[in-house]
């Protein structure tokens, strides 16, 4: 299916959007969650607040730069009481993301965005680590 730059701006808006609701669903599960077993996976959960932070300053610099302007909606946030179930609500969140950079790559490219696709692959790279630390979490 063949993208112009209207419509890669439009779902790259979208992914910034859910970025931002990534960075505040991290943070909120890092300070809900309790338990001496889940110490190290909250230091992560910090991490990764931070690091959805950078992919959404990454994105909002780069919808600029196409001409567009930057999303200042926030998606929808996931939370629980349950530990486990905010981990498999961070996972989910990390599949998606995942999913929708390997096609945001291969659009950017289709237009011959190749910076753009470079610092697309730099954020898919982290979301997959992420997921990774979720799975490790999780016994999976």
């Amino acid at each position: 299916m063949e993208i112009n730059k209207e419509e890669l701006i439009k779902l790259l808006n979208k992914d910034l959007e859910k970025e931002y609701s990534a960075a505040i669903q991290y943070i909120n599960h890092a300070s809900l969650m309790t338990g001496a077993q889940y110490g190290d996976i909250i230091k992560e959960l910090k991490i990764h607040a931070n690091e959805e932070i950078a992919h959404a300053l990454i994105l909002a610099d780069q919808i600029a730069y196409l001409g567009g302007d930057p999303a200042i909606d926030v998606e929808k946030v996931s939370t629980s009481k349950d530990n486990d179930e905010m981990l498999k609500q961070d996972l989910a969140g990390e599949e998606d993301a995942i999913a929708r950079y390997k096609e945001r790559v291969r659009q950017a490219e289709e237009l011959q965005e190749y910076a753009l696709s470079q610092q697309l692959r730099n954020i898919l790279a982290q979301e997959q680590e992420h997921a990774m630390d979720l799975e490790q979490a999780l016994g999976k």
